[in-house]
């Protein structure tokens, strides 16, 4: 592994911040998110139009988008559930964005109250209120390396939801491993398969460090030919609707990997590892990342006195 730019997404402030239960000042998500951007982020996942009934944690979406600083050359994506939620990410000034269907039944009907079908028939109505529209658009295929309740998803089955997507007009598709049940073969397999499709520049990868393989999934993915990858700053996230389901990968973790193994991302780790120090504070508790504990590899320390 070493060459072409990894990219990463951050997707904290939406994915990580959604399930907390302590609400993030909007302020506060404002500062995080103008940092982020400043350490070189080339896209955020910054917020969801959803309910603010059904997540609260998120309530102040268009709050956010309007208080950020847009950095040239950062795209700001929002989650969007429904025309409605469109509506409202396109008076935003969204730059993108990410619709989300799982291709498990059971999965998709626990966490979005209907069917896989029933989701990609929504996503239609959406594109058609944001055709024309200066905005792009992605969509994820949720479980596509497995769903708690009905194990694994057939790739064949994954492969037929991304070309529904594409028939749709959709420009970029996620393949997301919701409750971090993928392993690297499985994970070079179906790269290897929805790659052609997509394309390195419109696919991304989302996954979460539920039994450890984080990171190794990424390898596996890059190696495929991926090169945009889901992260959140400090390993924050996790799924409501998976049972056991931890954390996304972790970003500053990733990006350490991938400079000590010469691969660029274009990102100020020693900026991320301090934004993670500061994410206790703002939601209460520790977070999973470990750089930001242990350090960079290359930060040395002083020998002991009896080495010396």
């Amino acid at each position: 592994m070493s060459g072409d730019t990894l990219i990463v997404q951050e997707v904290a402030t939406r994915d990580g911040f959604q399930i907390e239960p302590v609400f993030v000042p909007t302020a506060e998500k404002i500062r995080l998110i103008d940092a982020l951007a400043a350490a070189g982020f080339s896209r955020i996942e910054v917020s969801s139009f959803v309910s603010p009934k059904a997540v609260p944690a998120l309530a102040d979406a268009a709050e956010v988008f309007s208080g950020i600083r847009r950095r040239p050359g950062t795209v700001y994506v929002a989650l969007v559930p429904n025309p409605k939620g469109a509506e409202r990410a396109l008076a935003a000034k969204v730059d993108e964005i990410n619709l989300v269907a799982s291709v498990s039944e059971t999965h998709n009907r626990a966490n979005m109250g209907m069917s896989p079908a029933d989701s990609i028939a929504g996503f239609a109505r959406i594109m058609d209120s944001v055709r024309g529209a200066p905005v792009s658009t992605n969509a994820t295929v949720a479980t596509a390396f497995g769903c708690p309740f009905e194990g694994d998803q057939p790739v064949d089955k994954v492969v037929a939801q991304v070309e529904r997507y594409l028939s749709l007009g959709i420009d970029g598709v996620t393949l997301a491993d919701t409750t971090g049940m993928a392993n690297p073969r499985q994970v070079g397999r179906l790269v290897a398969r929805v790659l052609p499709l997509v394309g390195p520049g419109r696919l991304t990868l989302h996954f979460h460090n539920t039994r450890g393989l984080g990171l190794a999934n990424v390898l596996a993915a890059y190696d495929a030919g991926a090169r945009r990858f889901d992260a959140a700053l400090g390993g924050l996230g996790g799924c409501p609707f998976a049972p056991g389901a931890t954390g996304n990968i972790c970003t500053e973790d990733l990006v350490s990997m991938a400079h000590e193994m010469g691969v660029p991302t274009g990102l100020d780790l020693p900026a991320l590892i301090g934004l993670s120090r500061d994410l206790p504070r703002l939601v209460g508790h520790d977070v999973p990342g470990q750089v930001a504990k242990a350090g960079r590899p290359c930060d040395l320390h002083p020998a002991p006195a009896k080495a010396a």
